[in-house]
């Protein structure tokens, strides 16, 4: 499977804004975008003016590193949004928020997407009692998500939710402490989402 090895700050420096790759270091004064938020490559060279086609593709660089998702992935989402009703500019990002390892990331279980990742593909995650192998799999409202039931499992978690006590619970998620258990209460809406990205544009983009 394809996957980025390279720095991580440097997407965010590339994208101009803070991704949150980092998860909780991104939030303080160690974040590689504050320490340096000029784009990364030769300081003297001055880039043109981004064409349309350009700027629609930042657009989309953004959400997938936002999330984490490859490229054959994200043009997945974009096609289930564009089947399913309603505005498809919606559908894609509900699709993404839905994501297992964003769940986790939201709830405060995860520090960031990539922990998240990690976390579920090494076992530490069930999903309606069962199992969860996949970060990509869809949460859906009623869901349960809890710790392995073991140890290990249960203390990481733990200490992840003490790391993020400050990052505000989403509207369309709950916690419970004992035991430890993340449900989905709704699907989340466009205004619940908060992805500093024109939506719109991505799907222009891949209308065509």
């Amino acid at each position: 499977m394809a996957r980025y090895t390279g720095a991580t700050c440097r997407r965010c420096r590339r994208a101009g804004l803070k991704l949150f790759l980092k998860g909780t270091r991104c939030e303080t004064a160690k974040c590689g975008f504050v320490r340096r938020p000029n784009p990364p490559g030769d300081r003297h060279y001055r880039r043109g003016r981004l064409s349309d086609y350009g700027v629609r593709l930042r657009e989309k660089q953004k959400v997938k590193r936002f999330y984490g998702v490859m490229e054959s992935q994200f043009r997945g989402y974009y096609a289930e949004a564009a089947r399913l009703p309603g505005n498809t500019s919606d559908n894609l990002l509900v699709l993404l928020e839905r994501r297992l390892d964003n769940v986790l990331h939201r709830s405060g279980l995860a520090q960031s997407r990539a922990q998240a990742r990690v976390l579920a593909v090494q076992g530490h995650i069930y999903l309606n009692g069962r199992r969860a192998h996949a970060p990509s799999q869809l949460v859906s409202p009623g869901d349960q998500i809890t710790p392995a039931p073991r140890d290990r499992s249960k203390q990481l978690l733990e200490v992840n939710r003490a790391a993020t006590q400050s990052r505000s619970l989403p509207s369309w998620l709950a916690i419970s402490g004992e035991p430890l258990e993340v449900r989905m209460l709704t699907l989340p809406t466009r205004d619940e989402v908060e992805v500093p990205v024109q939506v719109d544009l991505i799907v222009e983009l891949l209308a065509r």
